[in-house]
């Protein structure tokens, strides 16, 4: 539940942490923020959406909301690291502003094409990279599936996914994916 806290959450001796996507404003959610900032450095954590905005407020990242909100399931996405562009699902009405992130230690991962506004990012000394959109969306594009694959190596390595990792991990993906449409020819 969303007012777990730090130590009740750690006590479950979790492998990595998720925080999930909800509805709404992120600010007046002081007390996961403050949740959120215990957690950090303790176990990796992965955060959509919601997840992703209170994260970054967590750093010290500012949150403003969107003139016209981000919804439906074909929003184009650019990986930065990998270069490729995402077909992606999103339900939102805030974003994490760039450069206060930047100024905490968070890297930008990803953008969205239509407005430039912050879509993912990773943290550079901590286990921790979350994005605004839904890679769990379905029925819907699958194009973001192997965020999930980064979240368990995160989980194994102990670091956020590097450029290198995300784009393994995408080819990986796309590789089975591709080998299951052959196959269900």
């Amino acid at each position: 539940p969303a007012a777990t806290t730090a130590a009740e959450a750690l006590a479950l001796e979790p492998d990595g942490l998720f925080l999930s996507n909800g509805p709404g404003d992120p600010r007046p959610l002081s007390y996961a923020i403050e949740i959120c900032k215990q957690l950090i450095g303790k176990k990796p954590i992965f955060g959509i959406c919601l997840g992703h905005e209170i994260l970054g407020l967590a750093f010290g990242a500012e949150i403003f909301h969107l003139k016209f909100g981000h919804r439906g399931a074909n929003q184009p996405v650019q990986n930065l690291f990998t270069k490729r562009v995402e077909i992606t699902s999103q339900n939102h009405g805030f974003a994490v502003e760039t450069q206060s992130l930047q100024k905490a230690g968070g890297e930008p991962t990803h953008i969205n094409l239509n407005d430039q506004t912050l879509e993912g990012f990773r943290h550079a000394s901590e286990p921790i990279f979350a994005v605004q959109y839904h890679p769990e969306a379905s029925p819907g594009p699958h194009d973001a599936r192997y965020l999930f694959d980064c979240f368990l190596h995160m989980i194994n390595s102990g670091h956020s996914p590097t450029a290198e990792e995300m784009g393994q991990a995408q080819r990986c993906r796309n590789q089975s994916s591709a080998q299951l449409s052959n196959g269900a020819k």
